[in-house]
């Protein structure tokens, strides 16, 4: 099983809980998340202990948000793309995902992981600097991936239209 696969497990991304996932509402409420999630966590210096509240509310949030919304309409969005896409991706043991995203989606997946830790560490010492550089390089390497899933789902929707194309059923 892959990581991401595992994730999304966690998150309950099973069936059809994809396509309630791919509701714009739930893809751009959960990316908007991460400040709020920043504040919360550095406003244990105005509040001390009581910031635990609003982290583990943002938390709750983050864990419900994907079956919250219900199945858009249609998927013809770049948002809903990107969550197809990344359904694609955490599947590719099973359904083949062309060979030429791996590379990409490795390096922006590590890009966000630096961005993490410098994150992390911002908030740790209560550094504005690298906070912002975290947040930056987590939010930049994330809209790319993103973008790689839009087009990791069109790959995958072309490939599918072709192979019932020269195999009806």
């Amino acid at each position: 099983m892959t990581l991401e696969k595992q994730i999304a497990k966690t998150f309950n991304l099973e069936g059809d809980n994809w396509a309630k996932h791919a509701n714009p509402w739930s893809i751009w409420t959960r990316f908007a998340t991460l400040p709020f999630l920043i504040l919360a966590i550095w406003s244990r210096i105005w509040i001390g202990w009581f910031c635990l509240l609003p982290i583990l509310l943002l938390i709750i949030w983050l864990k419900i948000n994907p079956t919250l919304f219900k199945k858009p309409k249609n998927f013809d969005n770049w948002g809903s793309k990107s969550v197809l896409g990344e359904k694609y991706w955490s599947e590719r043991k099973k359904i083949s995902v062309p060979r030429h995203h791996y590379l990409p989606i490795r390096i922006l997946t590590l890009l966000q992981t630096i961005g993490g830790v410098i994150l992390i560490i911002g908030l740790w010492k209560l550094r504005i600097d690298l906070t912002a550089i975290g947040t930056i390089l987590i939010y930049m390497a994330k809209m790319w991936f993103l973008d790689r899933m839009v087009w990791i789902f069109e790959d995958m929707k072309n490939e599918r239209a072709s192979s019932h194309k020269n195999n009806p059923e």
